[in-house]
């Protein structure tokens, strides 16, 4: 049996979830079709997806394809506020299919997850739904694939009767002499020898050997084939089933060798009704049983020593073991319970408490440092419970919640008693407010959502605190030379000194943190990108008194490195200086072009800058950037600049510096910056005074 990891994404109400629902229908997994706004369908099985009639959650489905291929299918959601979601998903699939509407066709949402599945080199066919609905377009949508997602787009077939409930689907076979010929210049570009065949003599080239070749090259990501239907109707679904089994790569269990070492990737994390940790793993290589002990770690996080490097999990930082004790294998529609899971399979573990979404289980997966694919929240708000006696249940509730999504980057704000979550739109936070009183009877309200901003350093800084010289009232030794880098390359850490020149659990408590300490820069926001060099080090080796008890005064530990190293962090930044970048969203404003002038002013106001604009139809089509602050403010006037006929679509583009005031976020720790209350905090806590 062969088994292929699908995942199904697409922009909001596109009619993903109906899609995999017909799949699983036409697969015999279901009697029937569930709906979207009845809440009846498979995927959808939280309380809350099924009232707001969208996906919040990743769900794993399963079927069989002409009984020897397995198809694991991962429905994600659509609604961009829960792009995490489909960030965890993207590590573990074999391939995907992009559902685009019929009617709505490319849509914002739909132009970032081909930019990622393409960057990825993911497989992808895609599927135009909706042909049924009036107001579908075929060779629009086609056009508007080739414009704005890939050229290397190739149609399967032609739609009948589009727009009415009748529409259909008829695949392209050897006949279509228009199919061939767009298919041979297609596959010609990535194959010299099919080129050359093509030149000299097209009429050699046969059809066979085009399906051979389309198959080789969607395997690989190269060509993306074009599907189209209606997943309520059926339409179109029976074809594009035959193509996920021909056009997308599925790998036979053996040639995945269970019997190398466990090796697999953790993509989401649930809770069973007692409380106990579910882990969704796919398994990479080997062969994970009941009853084994597996180490678990982070699989490449911030905080490795080497970071471009593939450890074992024991040389990991941060390693835990767990033993399994069970494991439910993805088939026929369901999880079932199994003894083992063994490589190419989706298995849901038991019995590893400690276990966190992005971990690795057994060995680090080839490849798999954790690499951020969409854009960082950009919202942030305070969480508040309604009963001050809910203040500790909350924090607890909070924190299950940010193992199931990461993102959400729970802060607490011990000095002023608050807990912050980021968010990605006011949906979220609706959504996170729901769960809080359904699965934990907690009421909360939320503070008016801030812009997250970033620190980007203006150039290098160095700073280094000597041991047993004033003012360094520890007994360590650090310098540290921090210096810009490129956007999007995280925080990389090197040593200027000798790695053996003090024991390494001090050194890991610079390094440590120094990352925790960059969470907060000059101005209280993260500085996401820089490079930190360690250039002095030195430590006071362990002393004894007579009777051979540690004296700690003499002594360094490791307190003395994780207190000191915030001061020449800040003093480095300080020295190098940091501006504010706040993000920009990049905007398609949809509006009824008697409405130009009106809408023009407001977004001058809101400083969007329209950078190109189109006549679509008796509509206006504006698109430009506008920074994330004023989404929205435009939002909530654009109903009644455009009667209520206006359809705004924004994406995270990049971030610019903040122009005018300055914006600052309070600090949450004990503030470096200010160095006399720093030491009298932290000495004091340190010495219990």
């Amino acid at each position: 049996m062969k088994t292929l990891n699908l995942g199904i994404l697409a922009h909001v109400d596109a009619g993903k979830t109906s899609l995999t629902e017909r799949l699983l229908h036409a697969a015999g997994v279901i009697d029937e079709v569930g709906s979207v706004d009845d809440g009846s369908t498979q995927t959808d099985s939280l309380s809350l997806e099924r009232q707001r009639g969208i996906t919040i959650k990743s769900a794993v489905v399963s079927f069989v394809i002409d009984g020897d291929v397995t198809v694991n299918l991962i429905d994600t959601p659509g609604h961009p506020d829960f792009i995490a979601e489909v960030e965890r998903v993207l590590s573990v699939l074999d391939g995907a299919v992009l559902v685009i509407s019929a009617v709505e066709g490319v849509q914002a949402q739909t132009r970032v997850l081909m930019r990622t599945l393409q960057r990825l080199r993911i497989p992808t066919l895609l599927f135009v739904n909706k042909i049924d609905r009036r107001g579908a377009h075929d060779g629009r949508v086609l056009r508007m694939i080739g414009e704005k997602l890939t050229p290397a787009a190739v149609p399967m077939g032609s739609v009948r009767e589009l727009g009415t409930g009748d529409a259909g689907f008829t695949a392209h076979g050897r006949a279509d002499e228009a199919f061939t010929a767009r298919l041979a210049e297609l596959l010609a570009e990535n194959d010299d020898a099919l080129l050359a065949a093509y030149v000299e003599d097209e009429a050699s080239i046969t059809y066979d050997r085009l399906r051979d070749e389309l198959g080789k090259q969607s395997r690989r990501g190269l060509l993306h084939p074009v599907f189209f239907g209606s997943a309520i109707t059926g339409a179109g679904v029976e074809s594009l089933t035959a193509g996920v089994r021909e056009l997308l790569p599925s790998a036979d269990h053996a040639e995945e060798k269970p019997d190398e070492p466990v090796s697999g990737t953790v993509f989401k994390v649930e809770r069973a009704a007692g409380g106990q940790k579910i882990a969704y793993v796919r398994m990479f290589s080997g062969t994970a049983r009941v009853r084994d002990r597996l180490p678990f770690g982070d699989g490449g996080r911030d905080g490795d020593a080497d970071a471009g490097s593939h450890a074992d999990a024991g040389d990991r930082e941060g390693a835990r073991e767990g033993k399994i004790t069970g494991i439910s294998v993805f088939e026929l529609g369901s999880a079932v319970q199994r003894e083992s899971v063994v490589a190419g399979q989706i298995g849901k573990l038991r019995g590893l408490d400690g276990i966190r979404i992005g971990d690795a289980i057994g060995a680090t997966p080839k490849g798999s440092v954790e690499v951020h694919h969409f854009a960082p929240p950009t919202l942030e708000t305070v969480v508040t419970p309604v009963r001050a006696a809910d203040k500790g249940a909350l924090h607890v509730a909070l924190t299950q919640l940010a193992e199931q999504d990461p993102l959400i980057d729970l802060r607490q704000d011990e000095l002023r008693a608050e807990i912050h979550v980021s968010l990605y739109g006011e949906v979220q936070k609706e959504v996170i407010q729901s769960t809080l009183a359904d699965e934990f009877g907690l009421d909360v309200t939320f503070r008016e959502s801030t812009t997250i901003c970033i620190e980007r350093l203006n150039a290098p800084g160095e700073a280094a605190e000597i041991m047993n010289k004033e003012p360094n009232p520890f007994l360590a030794t650090v310098g540290l030379r921090i210096e810009p880098a490129p956007p999007g390359s995280g925080v990389e850490y090197g040593l200027d000194v000798e790695l053996g020149s003090m024991p390494y659990a001090f050194m890991r408590a610079v390094e440590e943190t120094v990352r925790a300490t960059l969470h907060q820069g000059i101005h209280g926001w993260q500085i996401p990108d820089c490079r930190v060099t360690m250039t002095h080090s030195g430590y006071a080796p362990r002393q004894s008194h007579a009777h051979a008890v540690f004296d700690k005064s003499m002594s360094s530990t490791g307190a003395d490195f994780r207190q000191l190293t915030p001061l020449v962090v800040m003093a480095a930044l300080k020295q190098a200086g940091t501006t504010v970048h706040e993000p920009l969203h990049h905007f398609r404003l949809e509006i009824p072009a008697e409405t130009y002038g009106a809408v023009l002013p407001v977004l001058s106001h809101l400083r969007a800058v329209p950078r190109t604009s189109a006549t679509h139809g008796e509509a206006y089509v504006l698109e430009g950037e506008i920074p994330a602050a004023r989404i929205h403010g435009l939002e909530q006037q654009l109903p009644t600049l455009t009667s209520g006929e206006g359809v705004l679509e924004c994406a995270f583009a990049r971030y610019q510096p903040v122009s005018g005031a300055i914006p600052g976020r309070p600090r949450t720790d004990h503030d470096p910056l200010n160095r006399k209350e720093y030491l009298l905090r932290v000495v004091r806590r340190v010495t219990g005074a």
